[in-house]
This record gives C-alpha cells, structure tokens and sequence, in this order.
C-alpha cells in the first residue's frame, strides 16, 4: 500500500559562473593540448599541475588562486633563469625551449599592479597606519608590509619593487 521512496542527491558541487578557477582553465587547456597532439603544451602545464596538486597535499587542502598564480610565477622565472643559462652555455636550442615555456606559463598569469598603483596603496597604508616618513622605525616598517599585504594580493605584485618602493617612501 505504501511505497518507500528513496532520493538520491547527486554530490555535484554548483561553481559561480563569474569566472572560472585559474586550477579549471589550466586542465582543461591541458586537456585540449593532449587531444591536439601537442605534446611541448601538454608535458609544460601538467608539470605546472603536479606543481600545484603537490602544494594541494602539502596544505591538505586546495591551495587558492593566488598561490597558484604565485607557483605559476615562480615556475616562469624558473625558465627564464634556465634560459639565460643556457645561452650562456651556448645552448641556444634548449634556451629557446624553455623561453618558449615561459611564454605559455604567462597566458595564464594576470598581469602586474603598476608602480603608479603601488605608490598608491603604499600612501594609503601609510596614511592609514599614522607613519610619518621618514622613518627608520623597523616596527612601523613591519606594521606598513602587514597592512599592504592585508589589502592587496602579493601574486599581483612584484614583491621586490614593492620593497623598493616602500624604502623610497619611508626614508
């Protein structure tokens, strides 16, 4: 007389469709890469993958966007140091090869805040924080990093000019 229904819910995760994660876009050119026979694209970014899946275990989590924008960073400059190294061997072959990874870890990399935009933010924080400049107060220079880094992601900046920038306007 009665019967028992059973639901199943299907454990999909729903995903915004604002954008998508930088983790999605890099799988799926992985993906294309293979299916075109593209072996120099295909081996380059599943390095770049098992990059970030290592980082994923390290954290026992998934690491987000901006660290894997940070890996992919580093993995460019990793090639860029090789090919100068390379050239300076007198291997110009393998310093194209890795310039060439290079350029194609870039696709993927947002670009850069500019020093006008930096100078900027170092100002807000500075003014935010009460530092009249110029300082030599070591805590104060810790305290600006702190509130900068608070307020902008260190993968859209470059960390030395952002130094650099900081000393000029403190001291």
């Amino acid at each position: 007389m009665f019967r028992t229904i059973t639901l199943q819910f299907s454990r999909r995760r729903l995903f915004s469709t604002a954008a998508p994660e930088i983790r999605d876009v890099l799988s799926a050119r992985v993906k294309d890469a293979m299916k075109a026979k593209n072996s120099f694209a295909s081996t380059t970014l599943r390095s770049i993958l098992a990059e970030i899946n290592s980082a994923d275990k390290v954290a026992d989590s998934k690491i987000s966007s901006s660290a894997i924008v940070t890996i992919l960073r580093k993995a460019s400059a990793r090639r860029q140091d090789a090919a100068a190294q390379f050239k300076e061997a007198s291997r110009p072959d393998l310093a194209e090869k890795e310039l060439r990874e290079a350029e194609l870890l870039s696709e993927f990399l947002p670009p850069l805040l500019s020093e006008t935009d930096i100078d900027i933010k170092i100002r807000e924080s500075i003014t935010a924080l009460g530092i009249i400049p110029p300082t030599n107060d070591r805590k104060a220079l810790g305290q600006l990093f702190k509130h900068l880094y608070a307020h902008v992601d260190r993968s859209s900046v470059d960390t030395d000019l952002v130094k650099r920038r900081v000393e000029t306007a403190l001291y």
